[in-house]
């Protein structure tokens, strides 16, 4: 079940974040700025067993939408889980008028690469460097219908 963030999830979604993300993990504060203050965001997580599995935080700018952070607990992976969360914010994007959809990815990371190139994600540029540790990220976009 996907459904929007609260600021009980937060410990569990930063336990997903430690694990996927450990050389640059987003602090505590980073997430509750994203859920109270940032009026761009939109956070959901994906509930299984009881526990949350994943989640995605995705802003809206104006007619662009850009997925900032999404990752999936390692016992839940192969499930579906970042799939159903991608498709949740394609949907909701389109239906708020965004005409894009972009995001960035570690250049090794093969998986989430080939998830978003099965959505239409088109490969836009390499942003050198990006990653704390050097790795350079591939820009990706996805063209979107928006209803507006």
């Amino acid at each position: 079940m996907i459904r929007k963030m609260s600021e009980q999830d937060i410990p569990s979604v930063m336990e997903i974040e430690r694990l996927c993300f450990s050389d640059s993990p987003w602090p505590r504060e980073e997430f509750l700025y994203e859920l109270k203050e940032n009026p761009f965001s939109v956070l959901c997580v994906s509930e299984k067993e009881n526990r949350i599995a994943g989640f995605i935080d995705w802003w809206i700018l104006y007619e662009k939408a850009q997925v900032a952070n999404i990752a999936v607990h390692p016992e839940f992976r192969k499930q579906g889980i970042a799939r159903e969360l991608l498709k949740n914010c394609i949907r909701d994007a389109e239906k708020k008028g965004c005409e894009t959809l972009s995001l960035e990815v570690r250049t090794g990371n093969e998986p989430a690469i080939a998830l978003y190139h099965s959505f239409g994600f088109i490969d836009a540029a390499i942003r050198r460097n990006y990653y704390e540790n050097g790795e350079d990220a591939i820009l990706m976009v996805l063209p979107l219908g928006g209803e507006s």
